[in-house]
């Protein structure tokens, strides 16, 4: 697992300056939802994610990833999740090189496909890389055994205000008892 440690910013106020912006109500981002413990199965590791809502965009926080096998895993990105848990959204932006962000102007579709006994519950998020763009960007997540769905979290963001043009899905699997 690689280890990101030097790439993070501090949170000990006594360490970091005060910026003057981050005292301005008017810059401030609120924070919706929390999704946590999702992973991204690529060809060659395993890449664990968190997805923050907050009233402005959505974030993406990379916060670990496993180049070993499923059964050998130990840390599965639980160390950086609690550090991130603690954050500000600019700081959870700033968290990694790998984080992004998606404004919520330009978000399409957020889904989630709840699990069953044989598949893992899946987080579908849909989005427009700018205003004039024909194609989207899509990215799916899966979630951990041990993690919480959450499905009235996400039922809650269907009637969330902030998240009017995005159509916010809670899909349940055709055979829910497999």
């Amino acid at each position: 697992m690689i280890d990101h440690t030097g790439s993070r910013p501090t949170t000990d106020p006594a360490e970091t300056e005060a910026d003057p912006a981050d005292d301005d109500p008017m810059t401030s981002e609120t924070i919706i939802a929390r999704l946590t413990h999702w992973f991204r199965q690529r060809p060659n590791s395993i890449e664990f994610w968190e997805v923050v809502v907050t009233d402005e965009r959505l974030l993406w926080c990379f916060v670990g990833e496993s180049f070993r096998s499923l059964l050998l895993r130990a840390d599965m990105g639980e160390r950086d999740r609690a550090t991130v848990a603690e954050l500000s959204p600019p700081e959870i932006a700033a968290f990694d090189d790998r984080n992004f962000a998606v404004p919520l102007e330009a978000l399409e579709e957020l889904r989630l496909v709840t699990g069953t006994r044989l598949r893992r519950a899946r987080l579908v998020v849909t989005w427009r890389e700018d205003e004039d763009d024909i194609e989207y960007e899509e990215r799916t997540l899966s979630q951990s055994r041990t993690a919480d769905p959450r499905r009235e979290l996400v039922t809650e963001l269907q009637s969330d205000p902030r998240l009017e043009g995005v159509d916010v899905v809670v899909e349940t699997p055709r055979f829910p008892r497999l």
